[in-house]
């Protein structure tokens, strides 16, 4: 599954990484968070760092597997691949390498270990989310709440239609809603049968206190939203491809 957005700040890694709690706590799926995004957030919202620099491009050039970067969450049937440096050039390596399958190939292998795997993917257009979208059974969208958010999510699907023949399902998902304010109000109600993840203080508390919301504050709303966002998410990931 990816977690996947053109633009940055719309809430894309903390999707992934709340999204990945709710997987290996709530749903008792052994998991695997990978982190595809130089900024490393996923990674941070557990504590973690990378133990060394410049080994993830070795995992996409076959010199490295990558189970050796893989770090414990501190938390049951959740492991995370973190990001470091190279990632930042791992496009030009990829075209490079002129394999277009070989993050799909990795993910194919993880799977022998994991029965979910998360992607938290870096917000561009380019040989790497092409990569993303082959490898993927499930694309899902964060989108900021305003009256671009239809206009944006097309941008996203033809972005991932030109890459693929046969493209993943893909979720929309409005992120970071608050009805109080109005432009909020009208993308809702513009868009009443995307799923929502609140604005709300247990989020913002995710990168402070470097644990997810359901771990943090299990009864908030948002915590809630992640929860019943994912049984829907695994619902569809356990059907008949």
């Amino acid at each position: 599954m990816a977690i996947y957005s053109v633009k940055g700040g719309v809430g894309k890694t903390t999707f992934a990484a709340n999204l990945a709690w709710c997987s290996a706590q709530q749903a008792g799926h052994s998991t695997l968070l990978w982190d595809l995004d130089a900024a490393g957030g996923s990674a941070f919202l557990y504590g973690l760092e990378p133990s060394e620099t410049r080994l993830a491009e070795e995992v996409f050039a076959r010199e490295r597997s990558p189970a050796r970067l893989i770090q414990p969450s501190g938390f049951d049937r959740l492991d995370v691949l973190p990001a470091d440096e190279s990632i930042r050039a791992l496009d030009a390596q990829l075209v490079r390498l002129g394999k277009r399958r070989r993050l799909a190939k990795l993910t194919e292998e993880l799977s022998a270990d994991y029965a979910r795997i998360v992607l938290d993917c870096p917000p561009v257009m380019n040989e790497l989310s092409a990569q993303v979208v082959r490898a993927a059974d499930l694309v899902i969208v964060p989108l900021p709440p305003s009256p671009l958010s239809a206009r944006a999510f097309d941008l996203v699907v033809r972005e991932i239609a030109g890459n693929t023949k046969r493209h993943p399902p893909i979720l929309p998902v409005l992120s970071m809603l608050d009805l109080r304010r109005t432009l909020h109000r009208q993308a809702q109600e513009a868009n009443p049968n995307w799923p929502a993840i609140p604005y709300a203080s247990a989020v913002e508390q995710c990168a402070v206190q470097r644990k997810p919301a359901g771990a943090l504050a299990p009864q908030s709303p948002a915590a809630q939203a992640f929860e019943r966002l994912w049984g829907a998410i695994d619902k569809k990931l356990a059907q008949p491809r």
